[in-house]
């Protein structure tokens, strides 16, 4: 996925940008960007790849180079960034949390009009670098911003360090998330919350859907006012949020807590004790404990002196290889033990085929598998969270092909909670993975433990219901639609 920061401060704002951005290192695994602005210097930019290191040790010596009061950070799952412009609209560097699905069609129409890419990655296009020169087509930074919103198909949020200000954009139905977070002498901007209390900012406000607002130190101008429509990524509080993060004023943690009681409640599996497999599944493992009052322990420990977090290897195989060597079994609580793990998601199932196997190997009785969101049945097209190339990675996808002999055929009676279809396809997972038996939570129970109602929330990943992108509706048609989705139409 990504995420960013920036901050802009009445004096140097380095640490607080080196730091603030250090805080999102969960959120992507490939490269970093910082960049600062100072009156005399001008603009000051490293990127550095992160697949083989952290980000703190990446910029940690490089930090005496920067110099100014305002600027802005991103971990990035994607391109180096961030990418610095000269232009009319002035020079200007921009980061985006993004995922845009018509790169091919949007390039080729920018170089028709005679304009160039300078930043290539891997022989590829720079989304960063696609959403810069949409920006500099606009007579301003709102209208440049507004152009990215119409032409693009996926989501794109982004932060624009200029000469005077940080200007913050929010996706346009808000998908993935900005916060807005206040201290003496200082503002700062962010994908998470978490980033704020220990560099004493305390949070504003959510930027909203489509808004687009102004930072100085002076405080924050509203350059256009959000939309009435959210179509916020549900998987935020399922998988990439971090627990002590709020998005719309919804704490992570308490989400995935109140969504593993109403699991476990309702669940009359037989089971010894409960287990979260870290890091994502711990708050729904203690909800699902209380709920089905059974004790928690920790059958499974992750290995945090040297896997504090997942690298992300381009082999799939070395992927898995890491994901296995992060966690280790404890056989003294496992022996002869039925035991529920709680998990985020199941994508492939690779990962959890294996670690279902060291259980069984390290002495259970009986290994119960309870995942906290619905079954994965549709590729986002919208957020970049998993590394699939193609739906047919996702294990769902495959047993609907092997059912069906087609893999898009009944979708929809594949992913309604509890149909024939579901249920067949559920107990086929378990049995792939070898489990004694592995339920979901419920579409209708994430939404009730989120709390926002089911028309601001994007779950199309789950159920489909989401607005295409690539239906390409014209922009009042979109507003329209996302009005009427607002009214539960």
């Amino acid at each position: 996925m990504g995420g960013f920061f920036g901050t802009i401060s009445v004096k140097s704002c380095v640490n607080d940008l080196f730091y603030g951005t250090d805080y999102h290192s969960h959120l992507g695994t490939k490269r970093a960007g910082l960049v600062t602005f100072d009156k005399e210097k001008g603009f000051s930019r490293s990127i550095h790849s992160l697949e083989r290191n952290y980000f703190r040790s990446r910029f940690e010596d490089e930090l005496d180079n920067f110099l100014g009061n305002e600027g802005i950070g991103v971990i990035s799952d994607t391109d180096p960034q961030p990418i610095i412009v000269n232009s009319h609209l002035g020079r200007f560097a921009v980061a985006t949390v993004a995922k845009i699905n018509n790169i091919p069609e949007i390039s080729k129409k920018l170089l028709e009009q005679r304009m160039h890419f300078s930043e290539m990655s891997a022989n590829k296009i720079n989304q960063s670098e696609l959403v810069a020169l949409l920006i500099n087509m606009g007579k301003t930074f709102t209208e440049g911003i507004n152009n990215v919103y119409h032409s693009i198909q996926g989501s794109c949020s982004m932060l624009i360090l200029t000469e005077d200000g940080i200007i913050a954009a929010r996706d346009l139905v808000g998908r993935t998330p900005i916060v807005i977070g206040q201290k003496d002498g200082a503002y700062a901007v962010a994908s998470e919350t978490t980033s704020f209390p220990n560099l004493d900012f305390k949070y504003v406000r959510d930027v909203g859907p489509g808004e687009i607002v102004r930072i100085t130190t002076k405080g924050v101008e509203v350059l256009q006012e959000p939309f009435k429509h959210k179509q916020i990524c549900s998987f935020l509080w399922v998988y990439y949020g971090f627990p002590g993060s709020d998005y719309e004023g919804i704490n992570t943690e308490s989400v995935r807590e109140r969504n593993g009681k109403q699991l476990g409640e309702e669940d009359d599996t037989d089971v010894d004790l409960v287990c979260g497999i870290p890091d994502s599944g711990v708050g729904m493992a203690l909800g699902y404990a209380e709920g089905h009052q059974v004790p928690y322990k920790r059958a499974v420990l992750k290995y945090t002196p040297t896997w504090p977090r997942s690298f992300t290897p381009g082999n799939q195989s070395r992927r898995d290889l890491v994901a296995k060597m992060k966690l280790i079994p404890n056989p003294a609580i496992l022996k002869d033990q039925r035991i529920a793990f709680c998990d985020d998601s199941i994508v492939r199932g690779t990962q959890l085929r294996d670690n279902v196997r060291t259980f069984f190997e390290n002495g259970a009785k009986e290994v119960h598998v309870r995942i906290s969101c619905p079954p994965l049945v549709y590729g986002c097209p919208f957020i970049g969270f998993t590394n699939s190339k193609s739906d047919l990675e996702l294990i769902t996808r495959r047993i609907i092909k092997d059912f069906e002999g087609d893999d898009q055929k009944n979708l929809e009676k594949y992913a309604t909670t509890d149909s024939p279809e579901y249920q067949r396809m559920v107990k086929e997972i378990g049995r792939r993975l070898g489990l004694d038996s592995v339920k979901f939570a419920k579409l209708e129970s994430l939404v009730d433990a989120i709390g926002l109602p089911k028309c601001q929330l994007c779950t199309h990943c789950f159920d489909g219901s989401s607005y295409d992108p690539t239906d390409k509706l014209p922009h009042e048609l979109l507003i329209d639609w996302c009005e009427k989705k607002e009214e539960g139409e």
